[in-house]
């Protein structure tokens, strides 16, 4: 059974290092159609990692039943080859064990950075990754089942890749670390389709440009107000009174708690993966793809 959220929160990730974290923007809206808006960062001028795993846990400490979207891939492929990481006899089996050895090697690193994960050359998880400075010589372009159902609409950037503008490999590291930190807190957040859904805090993977063009609006075009609104509208949401934003970021964050609002009533949104079968349970799945048979 779904249960019902009070609080639908959309995060713009960011896997970079450093304290200011610009690419990291958070959106949140209530029930019912009010705009979705910009939440500002508790300290300073810009939110860290560390800072959504806390704000995220205070609100359901505070008693609302959250639903948080966030844009990292939450697992490697594995369908396909039978392992995240085949060959390597330390290949975790499941995605909690996953997370678990990236905090495992990335523990030092402050705000949840996943950089020594890929840049230990030492390490056997080094040759499956496309990192900064070394392409490793088992890197493949492969794409976990969510992915290849959701190019029918809009193409996910394979997880492996660390390099350039689609390096959704360096935040989807840094984010396996949270999700590590959320699942093992004293009162755990329900990581979904690793888990089921939870009326306290639930956290599901999301794709902002799948959001924009779900509803006929052009990501690329994130600046222009108009598109901007129309794409919240889509959503069966009021738009902002200003939906001029500062970044793509910030763009991305809105429509995602708008688009999150409305997919959250949709059943085969929370059945897409058990239509996909045992490997959704996995390497994740991303919200508001649906299931196609002819796409298998």
């Amino acid at each position: 059974m779904i249960p019902s959220f009070d609080m639908f929160v959309g995060i713009d990730w960011s896997g970079a290092r450093g304290p200011r974290l610009r690419g990291l923007q958070v959106a949140a809206c209530r029930p019912g159609k009010a705009a979705p808006a910009l939440v500002p960062p508790p300290v300073g001028g810009y939110w860290t990692r560390r800072a959504v795993h806390d704000w995220l846990l205070a609100l359901r400490a505070d008693g609302h039943r959250v639903l948080a979207g966030i844009d990292f891939a939450f697992a490697y492929p594995r369908h396909d080859r039978g392992a995240y990481f085949p060959g390597v006899a330390a290949s975790p089996a499941t995605a909690p064990a996953l997370w678990a050895l990236v905090e495992e090697l990335c523990a030092d690193a402050e705000d949840f950075y996943g950089g020594p994960f890929y840049r230990d050359r030492r390490r056997p998880f080094h040759a499956y990754l496309n990192a900064p400075g070394h392409r490793g010589h088992l890197f493949e372009s492969r794409r976990r089942l969510t992915e290849l159902q959701c190019r029918r609409i809009t193409a996910p950037s394979p997880v492996f890749n660390c390099v350039g503008p689609a390096s959704v490999g360096i935040g989807s590291l840094a984010g396996m670390r949270l999700l590590h930190a959320l699942t093992e807190a004293a009162n755990p957040a329900a990581a979904w389709p690793f888990a089921p859904p939870m009326a306290g805090l639930t956290v599901v993977e999301i794709f902002p440009r799948l959001y924009f063009k779900l509803v006929g609006a052009d990501p690329r075009a994130w600046a222009d107000p108009d598109n901007l609104a129309a794409a919240i509208t889509g959503w069966d949401s009021a738009p902002p009174a200003s939906a001029r934003v500062a970044s793509e970021d910030e763009a991305d964050a809105l429509i995602a708690a708008a688009a999150l609002r409305r997919l959250a009533d949709r059943p085969a949104v929370w059945s897409a993966p058990a239509a996909a079968g045992p490997a959704a349970g996995l390497e994740g799945w991303i919200f508001g793809v649906e299931w196609v048979n002819d796409l298998a």
